[in-house]
């Protein structure tokens, strides 16, 4: 019996970067010997085992093959007899098919070291084709690793553009997509999972609205960049540097969904864009199983960011129905994660990247004067039922107008 170091605690210790967890690989057991030395079994379509003290995972070495179609069509063989070197095969890039043993010497049967070094995202074998998912994996890594200049090798993206080609990513169930979007969303550069889903095809067939947007033209005064894909992934930038919260980020990526149903005859203004929207982001959420806190914010944001774009236009009456109607008075959290997203729509913009704007000041202002506003006086006055809102809307926006006085 043999233990080995495997998979992304060896790559992350040649890059540098921070061990999260560490996983190891057995090789010349089996099941009933690993029971034997109080291993806990917790594997159910292959055998993988919790270190009796560390807790840590055991797998013991297999070998797949691939019986069905899509990600779970697989049978495994995980005898004594499977080698360290058949194992690491199987994995999906080189960088992460490298092993450590227990005197720290590295085991890099698939070139990953050299990989590392020349910055490549690169397969390991033609079996990477098998499984759908690797495509979202390989893409989370490109968002992952962006910021160290890792970019996808040639020959991987010809593979996976094959795979779309050829249906495989029509297999995908939407909860792995949702997972590993949100794991994308929480990274440095999210764009660039999206940038790399886009570059193989897959945009199209998993997020076939944000597809839809790139070509779309806007008004260049406005938009200098012009395009609204390429400034959707401004946003989604800027969305990153303002906000860790991956709901606001994910607000970012859908805001604009409705300029890809303008008809062309239209472009480049996009009249009534925020409505036609809505729908499209509540499809999109429906079809992925996006939890509920990220469709919400997502939808206000598309409905109301040009409520807050024009914030400094709107009359009290009007603000106050915008505060109501994203419930910024009983949740604001949120109304704060809805002014970063449409922060980061103003700065998702050529040459706009670091201007400071006037409308989060404004509608926090705004809100704050609401606040303000005694309802307890009110209602020992007299007012009732209907008469009670409207007289607390009234002096709500009164006292939003007097910021203006």
């Amino acid at each position: 019996m043999k233990t080995y170091l495997v998979g992304g605690c060896v790559r992350d210790k040649l890059l540098g970067l921070p061990i999260k967890d560490r996983d190891w690989v057995v090789v010349g057991t089996s099941v009933e010997q690993m029971l034997e030395q109080n291993y806990q079994q917790v594997g159910k379509d292959f055998p993988v085992f919790l270190h009796p003290e560390s807790k840590e995972e055991y797998a013991l070495a297999r070998t797949e093959r691939k019986t069905s179609p899509g990600y779970t069509g697989f049978s495994f063989h995980a005898d004594a007899d499977v080698t360290l070197e058949e194992d690491l095969q199987r994995r999906d890039l080189t960088i992460n098919a490298m092993a450590e043993t227990e005197q720290g010497e590295i085991i890099d049967p698939w070139n990953g070291l050299k990989d590392i070094e020349q910055r490549i995202l690169r397969h390991v074998s033609p079996a990477f084709s098998e499984d759908p998912v690797r495509i979202l994996r390989i893409a989370r890594f490109a968002a992952r690793f962006a910021k160290l200049e890792f970019t996808v090798a040639d020959e991987t993206m010809q593979l996976m553009q094959d795979m779309v080609n050829n249906g495989e990513v029509d297999a995908l169930v939407p909860e792995r997509v949702w997972q590993e979007t949100h794991a994308a969303l929480i990274e440095d550069n999210p764009e660039v999972f999206f940038n790399v889903l886009r570059n193989c095809g897959a945009l199209a067939k998993l997020f076939p609205e944000v597809e839809r947007l790139y070509g779309v033209p806007q008004p260049e005064q406005y938009h200098p960049e012009i395009d609204t894909g390429v400034h959707t992934m401004m946003v989604l930038q800027q969305a990153c540097k303002l906000s860790e919260a991956p709901t606001v980020r994910f607000a970012a990526l859908v805001h604009d969904l409705g300029k890809g149903t303008t008809p062309e005859n239209e472009w480049p203004k996009h009249i009534a864009h925020e409505e036609r929207g809505v729908p499209l982001v509540k499809d999109l959420c429906t079809r992925l199983k996006v939890p509920n806190h990220f469709r919400d914010l997502a939808v206000i944001v598309t409905r109301y960011h040009l409520h807050y774009h024009r914030a400094d236009e709107l009359r009290p009456e009007t603000m106050l129905k915008t505060l109501l109607a994203i419930d910024a008075f009983r949740r604001p959290d949120r109304f704060e994660e809805f002014l970063l997203a449409c922060e980061a729509d103003s700065r998702g913009r050529t040459g706009y990247e670091d201007k400071d704007f006037d409308q989060p000041r404004l509608m926090r202002d705004a809100l704050q004067a609401a606040n303000g506003v005694d309802i307890k006086a009110i209602t020992e006055q007299g007012f009732t039922g209907e008469k009670l809102a409207n007289e607390i809307k009234r002096q709500r926006s009164e006292a939003i107008a007097q910021l203006r006085a």
